[in-house]
């Protein structure tokens, strides 16, 4: 929320010198098509020089601010260079541009353009036709369309030579480890930090608190509070203060003087209200004790732009009244979620005016085809085709909002909560369908009937860890490394989406558990007393009657939440894909210690691998410990 960043510092060849690249998404390196170079970037200065073109488009730059907001909603501009670059793997020429929206102050002042997979360089990409190759696809589902813009997805790699196969996160570790080995990368935390102006011509704000003396000098005022008036006169669009000698008019020292009619950023007066509601009717200081007692705020959740600006203001400003002695912690807050928006199918109709009309999803028949996808939609009121628009932002003004009633009325609350939880993380969009939310509910009544079967069994024995069999003891290890896994992903990582997934992959693991043994079943009933008490913050009231129904008689908000045993969760093995040329072709078990040549040749070994391997060459075995093996062969 400070602007942190991680991700890798990468060389770009350039003639005789480099081009150094900060880029957080290393995965999509094999996409590049382009680069582009802020215009105070030395190697535009020099080019420059030579191409008054290139001359005249960084004078104008310079006259556009640099702020975020204005960079994200800045016509994508740009002009080429003779510079070219050379990818750093494939050895591909790479033209060099100088673009309007890169700036030097974050990263290197150049970044490296991947229009298939950001935004800004899909805009800039289609702004000056400049190819878009697809190098990522997702995990599940169908991939973005690209001539509908950037697919900004974290997935499997295609069209990336030896790293095609691997996930977002193993190219990450991939790619470091290749470019740190040559010397020409490396690991790289960046901060988005820039000056903050705080004065305001307007009327509504804290009064600076300075006074303009008639030798030029600037003083603090002596007398505070400097009280912003209320008896105003507005005239027009400037500050009525500006034009009122009864609050400007003063004196320093006996001497006629000026006070300073502008007023600060509203963020100034927001930037330490929290600390501020732990001490409201402190009326003899701008804080007390009480301020220490509460602070820092443990979570603090808000939209995006909260965390471009608010919070980094409020970061500024804790830290000027920690300097003051005015509170003891560094920090204003611990934790920051940035929640995502909810979009929903959208419908319109151009009457002609390049004014869309707007219509509400109950207003229109739908068409869809055999995968469920919207192919026609007619107006129910005239008969007459509407245009499907997508899923976009919900909004009053496009009338695609849902109301939340009917499907608590049909579903339940837990059903609803349970299907707004996994969609997708709550920093991401979700996209609110019909679909999924009936989905949501076979889950929730398949949960209910398992642990009513599991229940109806009868009393279950104690359980014996030192009893179990190896199929039982995985089963429990499966449950303690999901409690530690759910643990992280809620209490940290705030990924619910996940954490449900998790769950769900432990209960099918106990489907194919069909041990009815006593110690059998006592390990499922530890599984199923665990899950409910993880299911529970999102769907409560189910799992609060299936606490009782697994013999309970407490309030189960009260009860603690599991904690994983490390002992059970002790492997001596670990298991590992193996790919050949990115593509799957077996799984092997190594042992934890196991040293890289040893995987290497567990790898090679593997009859299913050998097969895809026999009669060509090895030209390189990349290993990610503990996760994959992807072998290169020619």
């Amino acid at each position: 929320w400070i602007g942190r960043s991680e991700g890798l510092e990468i060389d770009f060849p350039v003639g005789g010198e480099t081009i150094r690249v900060f880029t957080t998404r290393p995965d999509t390196l094999f996409g590049v098509t382009f680069m582009a170079l802020a215009p105070d970037h030395p190697l535009s200065l020099k080019e420059a020089e030579s191409n008054p073109k290139l001359e005249a488009f960084i004078e104008e730059c310079r006259s556009v601010g640099t702020a975020e907001a204005e960079l994200a909603t800045l016509e994508k501009k740009g002009v080429p260079t003779s510079i070219q670059a050379i990818h750093p793997i494939t050895g591909d020429v790479i033209p060099v541009w100088v673009a309007n929206f890169i700036v030097m102050e974050y990263g290197s002042g150049a970044v490296m353009g991947v229009p298939a997979h950001d935004q800004r360089d899909w805009e800039f990409a289609r702004a000056h036709d400049i190819p878009t190759p697809r190098v990522i696809e997702p995990l599940e589902g169908e991939p973005g369309d690209l001539e509908k813009g950037a697919d900004v997805i974290y997935g499997r790699l295609v069209n990336s030579g030896e790293y095609t196969g691997l996930t977002s996160e193993e190219a990450f570790d991939a790619l470091a480890i290749h470019f740190e080995k040559e010397g020409t990368g490396c690991r790289k935390v960046n901060y988005r930090l820039r000056d903050w102006g705080v004065s305001r011509q307007r009327y509504w704000g804290c009064p600076v608190p300075a006074v303009h003396t008639a030798d030029g000098q600037t003083v603090p005022a002596s007398e505070l509070p400097v009280v912003l008036p209320e008896d105003v006169t507005f005239k027009g669009v400037k500050s009525p203060i500006k034009e009122m000698p009864s609050f400007y008019e003063t004196t320093v020292d006996g001497e006629p003087a000026r006070r300073e009619t502008d007023t600060f950023d509203t963020f100034v007066e927001s930037s330490w209200y929290y600390a501020r509601f732990a001490c409201p009717d402190s009326n003899d200081a701008m804080l007390d004790e009480r301020a220490n007692y509460w602070l820092p705020v443990d979570q603090y959740i808000g939209g995006i732009e909260h965390a471009i600006l608010h919070l980094l203001y409020a970061r500024f400003w804790h830290k000027a009244m920690r300097d003051e002695g005015l509170v003891q912690s560094d920090e204003p807050f611990t934790n920051l979620l940035c929640q995502g928006m909810v979009h929903g199918d959208t419908y319109g109709r151009d009457p002609g005016d390049s004014k869309i009309e707007y219509y509400n999803a109950d207003e229109v028949e739908v068409q869809r085809g055999a995968k469920g996808r919207v192919i026609g939609a007619t107006l129910k009121a005239d008969g007459k085709p509407v245009e499907y628009l997508g899923m976009l932002k919900m909004s009053k003004s496009k009338r695609n909002g849902i109301d939340p009633q009917p499907y608590l009325d049909r579903y339940g609350a837990d059903t609803v909560r349970l299907f707004m939880m996994s969609k997708s993380p709550p920093e991401l969009s979700l996209e609110f369908s019909d679909a999924d939310v009936e989905g949501a509910f076979r889950f929730m009544k398949a949960f209910w009937k398992r642990v009513a079967a599991h229940v109806s069994e009868g009393a279950v024995p104690a359980l014996d860890v030192a009893a179990l069999d190896e199929r039982q003891r995985a089963l429990r290890r499966k449950l303690h490394e999901t409690i530690e896994g759910v643990s992280d992903d809620v209490g940290r990582r705030y990924k619910f989406n996940t954490a449900i997934a998790k769950l769900r992959a432990l209960i099918n693991a106990m489907d194919d558990f069909d041990d009815r043994s006593d110690q059998g079943r006592s390990v499922l009933d530890e599984c199923w007393d665990a899950i409910v008490r993880m299911l529970a913050p999102i769907a409560p009231h189910c799992c609060q009657a299936l606490w009782e129904g697994l013999g309970h008689d407490t309030l189960l908000m009260n009860e603690a939440w599991p904690d994983p045993d490390p002992a059970a969760m002790v492997r001596d093995t670990v298991g590992m894909v193996v790919q050949v040329n990115g593509k799957l072709r077996g799984r092997i078990r190594v042992s934890t210690e196991a040293e890289q040549k040893d995987v290497e040749a567990a790898a090679l070994a593997d009859p299913n691998v050998r097969r895809f391997v026999e009669g060509k060459q090895v030209r390189k075995v990349i290993v990610v410990p503990g996760k994959i093996v992807n072998i290169v062969v020619t």
